[in-house]
């Protein structure tokens, strides 16, 4: 895959940045926040400069770009710490329902998600299942009139901001189904919440939902197979917004020590910090080279194969964050606890998310069972 940018791949990183530069400062970033809501003018440009259907086809009123294209779009969006739902919306839920053969469902939802009238979230974590995409106590029995859901899900990323949710239950013969479910559904509730990186997640609790036959997106093995791809289409973009924050971390810290002073010089003249500020660039492009194997891992069309270089990637990018924003942290010093500094965010956001889309420990354990 060829990851050099093409002119309107140039054209469109380099409007990302002035946008997110403008738009995404820390007092702007914090005040959309802290409506916990999405902001829907935020929402609209971001639809407007075709963030949200980048990888849409054009059949439905998007640009139909490969997977590298995501490289330019997340990394400017990482280094902003965007909060909007882009990922799993307009890539994770866009890139589930592409997967399936339910062409009455790509023509009503993804022209919605290109334009950003239709924002999607995908509900697959259920209690005490940790990282597994197999439903167990989410179940769809049949009704006469279609089916009807009954269980919880946990953890449901921007749960809260969605129209539609594509929710994974067990059927009554075993199986998994994957369901488009319309926020407006009956006898369904929403827990929304606020976590510790500001972002949103929602339980979602289903209690006898009535859907309709057309409800139903897919079922069976090409469900666990389109809801595999949201996930991992979800981690790679992820790993890429997550190499933007680390770089945008480093520069912040080395702006710090250029202007904090100490013995009458500036912090970044003494050679022990340059050396840590080294270490974090040399962890921050680890981390991005990762980042550019798990979008290559779109594209391979061996499942194992795929499996394996996200999980890898996955881990570099947890194991990269997580430094970085201790090094930040320390080489702050205490004004670096403060909420008042900026660095605080991105030392947030990294740690958040290692637990997103499968932790570490998780991630090991399907690189063990790959082996």
């Amino acid at each position: 895959m060829d990851f050099v940018y093409s002119e309107s791949q140039r054209m469109l990183a380099e409007s990302l940045e002035r946008l997110v530069q403008s738009e995404w400062t820390m007092p702007k970033r914090r005040a959309r926040q802290a409506q916990g809501v999405v902001d829907a003018g935020a929402w609209e440009t971001l639809a407007d400069m075709g963030v949200l259907g980048l990888t849409i086809a054009p059949a439905y009123e998007g640009f139909g770009e490969d997977p590298s294209s995501l490289v330019p779009v997340h990394l400017a969006l990482g280094r902003g710490l965007v909060d909007e739902p882009v990922i799993p919306s307009a890539v994770m839920g866009a890139a589930l329902i592409a997967a399936t053969d339910n062409e009455a469902h790509h023509a009503a939802l993804l022209p919605g998600v290109a334009q950003g009238t239709v924002v999607l979230a995908v509900a697959y974590q259920e209690p005490n299942r940790r990282y597994h995409t197999r439903p167990m106590s989410m179940h769809a029995t049949a009704a006469p009139d279609g089916y009807r859901l009954t269980g919880l899900k946990k953890q449901v990323w921007h749960g809260a901001a969605a129209t539609h949710w594509i929710v994974s239950a067990r059927t009554e013969e075993g199986r998994t189904a994957i369901f488009v479910v319309p926020a407006d559904t009956a006898h369904v509730r929403v827990i929304d919440a606020p976590t510790f990186d500001r972002s949103r997640c929602a339980d979602i609790v289903f209690e006898n939902a009535p859907l309709p036959h057309s409800a139903l997106l897919v079922d069976g093995r090409d469900a666990d197979r389109a809801l595999a791809t949201g996930i991992e289409w979800g981690i790679a973009a992820l790993s890429i917004q997550a190499a933007g924050a680390m770089q945008r971390a480093i520069d912040l810290t080395a702006t710090y020590l250029k202007d904090r002073r100490q013995f009458g010089q500036p912090l970044a003249s003494f050679q022990a910090l340059q050396h840590r500020l080294a270490d974090m660039l040399v962890a921050k492009e680890m981390a991005l080279s990762m980042a550019y194997v798990a979008v290559a891992a779109l594209s391979e069309t061996d499942a194992p194969r795929r499996a394996k270089m996200i999980s890898q990637a996955k881990i570099e990018t947890a194991r990269a964050g997580r430094f970085i924003g201790e090094q930040a942290i320390q080489l702050h010093g205490g004004m670096g606890m403060t909420d008042e500094m900026e660095i605080g965010d991105y030392f947030k956001r990294l740690t958040a998310l290692e637990l997103l889309l499968g932790d570490t420990s998780e991630h090991f354990r399907i690189l063990e069972t790959l082996a």
